[in-house]
């Protein structure tokens, strides 16, 4: 039997956190760092953004002919220019000192100080190599031409590059980091759609009935509705409850739990955008989701999901455990997102119908500012690339702003801030591409672009402790997710949007809890049968999870608990067994009984199979430590329906077009899980068929 336990979370703490304050690098050689040069191989080692990274040096004569990295655990979708082009720099220029990699500054530092770790203990001369620092040189300024400038390579992004090559336009794409994908190399391949089809497939159970029929008992004239500030929005509740009640008068001879078949309408879609966002602020107000933007993001979504898979040939996962069915991500409040591609398979594939289409893709070019004619219409930008060189890109249709949000700028996000106050700092960690920074809202700010949402950021509850990052840990759709404080008792309905999730989080003890996991599949009689060590997300598997110290798993609900105490000497949680087993038995009876009297989850399931589990040597449990971190900034560039930007007196800018997380208005308060997906590639795909057109 192979038991596989975490015993070191703390020193996994310590050690990022020696990395981010620059701590020395570890030396290992043939020779004694003093010695004088000598051939051979050296190695040397230190810490990245996901562990350690180490380097083998090849040293002949004292010259560095050969640099390998030998161990590395940094995600080749954001460090992959930095892992290959560094150690090549370092040959040719005899120098561990270079420029960090655009977007990989953690990995780009490591490897650098690996290298530096090698070449001491190959006894080379440190001032020499110092000396040698090799910065790539500016060339001279450059003058591009094209119809269409698409700023930013995300999903939105290359969304709105396909549609206006596809359109008939000149594209070009610029994306700032070394690397495509932006956040969208982080998202997990949630896609809220409403599909009648997929519905009609699944069975209505019955905690979602009695949450059908809460909504059928709600009454327009509900303060707590907020309908006196936002009237628009009743129809959707009046159109709403219309849609159930058709919908049971076309199932009066089926029950919920048995054969009543699924349920979903634009109307439902779009009141949980209006209740998931509806949002106070600190200062008593109340900020809503657009209604025009909300509805056309409903009504589009399944529309754009049909593009991508059928018209671009995305992969969209089908057939039996890879997501043939809808489920809920976490936060999206309704089982009704769909499965698409991830991280760099997704963007691959992205690129490679953009670039079939005629996109020209610049990487490591950070557009700088917009340029406008005499009429105040956007004809172009300026550009930089990472070397320096100046860039100017004449459009003859505009630009579509695909840049992303602020939440890797936490300064930025504190400064607009009315929502979480003292929770959040100058330094609060985020799950975002480091690159995020509000360079697009900035820019056409400069130009007399409104903004709209901006004093509300998401907080990614289910994120790292250590790093911030949503990765490192695993779970199971929101509705069989168990959420534990650090005595091992439930504490938060985990259907619950994500902004309600991450508050009671961070009640907790230093904000930390932690999720249970015991597999995804439930079996024939509805019981999930434990997790195995190959089980993965986001392209980790559990095996590499406990290996770097990230999560605890054992056979056993006994060895689960002794992995928790065991790490940081006994300052780690202090649910025992006792404890783990007591909840799971009680959630276990909530799921059975389709209530939950302590916390009212809507939507339950999950029942776990502890004695199956623990009978089983090949399976187990998980427990992932987390911590809520900046996710998504709800706020951005005003736009209208065809994704034009606004000005501050409400006007279109011509030639500007804006999609994604750039843009605000459509969200409010808090973003639904699984909306993110279906917003940028929607609004992308708006955004360039307008800008391909002119219009």
């Amino acid at each position: 039997m192979r038991k596989r336990i975490l015993a070191g979370l703390l020193g996994a703490v310590m050690l990022l956190s020696a990395c981010g304050t620059g701590a020395s690098s570890s030396v290992a050689a043939s020779s004694a760092a003093s010695a004088p040069a000598a051939s051979g191989v050296f190695e040397g080692s230190s810490v990245g953004m996901q562990g350690a990274v180490t380097v083998a040096m090849t040293v002949e004569d004292g010259k560095i002919t050969n640099v390998e990295l030998t161990e590395c655990h940094e995600t080749p979708a954001i460090a992959s220019v930095a892992m290959e082009r560094l150690p090549q720099l370092m040959v040719e220029h005899q120098t561990t000192t270079l420029d960090s990699v655009t977007g990989a500054t953690l990995a780009s530092g490591a490897i650098m100080r690996a290298a530096s770790a090698a070449a001491e203990a190959a006894g080379l001369d440190m001032d020499q190599l110092k000396a040698n620092a090799y910065s790539e040189p500016a060339g001279e300024d450059e003058t591009w031409e094209t119809d269409v400038l698409v700023v930013g390579g995300g999903g939105a992004g290359f969304s709105a590059a396909i549609t206006a090559a596809q359109g008939g336009a000149d594209v070009i794409l610029i994306e700032k980091s070394s690397v495509i994908g932006g956040n969208t190399l982080m998202q997990g391949g949630a896609f809220n759609a409403v599909d009648p089809e997929a519905q009609a497939e699944v069975v209505l159970t019955e905690a979602q009935k009695n949450t059908l029929d809460g909504y059928l008992a709600l009454s327009t004239s509900d303060e707590a509705l907020h309908f006196d500030q936002f009237p628009e929005w009743a129809e959707v509740l009046t159109q709403l409850q219309s849609d159930i009640n058709e919908f049971y008068a076309a199932n009066a001879d089926k029950t919920a739990g048995v054969d009543m078949p699924g349920f979903d309408s634009i109307a439902l879609h779009m009141w949980h955008i209006y209740t998931g966002g509806l949002r106070q602020m600190n200062d008593g107000t109340w900020v809503a989701s657009d209604i025009d933007l909300a509805r056309n993001l409903a009504e589009s979504a399944l529309g754009t999901f049909e593009w991508m898979r059928d018209d671009l040939g995305l992969y969209a996962p089908s057939g039996e455990g890879e997501g043939d069915t809808l489920y809920t991500v976490l936060g999206a409040m309704w089982p009704r997102t769909h499965r698409v591609e991830t991280s760099t398979e997704l963007m691959d594939d992205l690129r490679g119908v953009a670039e079939a289409a005629g996109v020209t893709v610049y990487t490591e070019t950070a557009a700088t500012s917009l340029l406008t004619d005499e009429s105040g219409k956007v004809v172009g930008a300026t550009a930089e690339k990472a070397n320096g060189t100046q860039i100017t890109i004449n459009t003859a249709n505009g630009v579509v702003l695909a840049s992303g949000g602020y939440c890797a700028n936490p300064a930025m996000v504190k400064e607009y801030d009315q929502y979480w106050g003292d929770d959040l700092s100058d330094h609060t960690l985020t799950t975002n591409v480091g690159t995020n920074e509000g360079d697009g809202i900035l820019m056409a700010q400069a130009i007399g672009a409104d903004v709209t949402g901006m004093q509300v950021a998401q907080l990614m509850p289910s994120s790292s402790p250590l790093k911030g990052t949503m990765t490192d840990g695993v779970w199971a759709d929101a509705s069989q997710q168990i959420w534990i404080d650090g005595q091992g008792n439930r504490f938060v309905d985990e259907y619950a949007e994500r902004d309600v999730l991450a508050q009671a989080s961070l009640e907790l003890e230093n904000g930390i809890f932690y999720i249970l996991y015991a597999g995804s599949v439930p079996g024939e009689d509805g019981l999930l049968k434990g997790a195995s060590l190959e089980d993965a997300m986001f392209g980790t598997s559990v095996q590499d999870m406990v290996d770097n110290g990230h999560v605890w798993y054992g056979s056993t609900l006994a060895e689960l608990a002794e992995a928790s105490a065991a790490s940081a000497g006994g300052a780690a949680p202090a649910f025992t067994e006792e404890a783990l087993r007591e909840t799971i038995e009680k959630y276990n009876s909530y799921v059975a009984n389709q209530e939950d009297p302590d916390f009212h989850k809507e939507v339950l399931a999950g029942a776990i199979d502890i004695e199956a589990i623990e009978a089983d040597p090949n399976v187990g449990f998980v427990i992932s430590p987390r911590k809520a971190s900046l996710h998504h900034t709800m706020g951005g560039l005003k736009i209208d329906t065809e994704a034009h930007v606004l000005n501050t007196s409400g006007e279109i800018i011509e030639g500007l077009w804006a999609a994604g997380e750039v843009t605000g208005g459509i969200h409010a308060g808090n973003r639904l899980g699984g909306n993110a997906v279906a917003d940028i590639f929607t609004y992308g795909h708006i955004a360039g068929g307008n800008a391909a057109a002119g219009k």
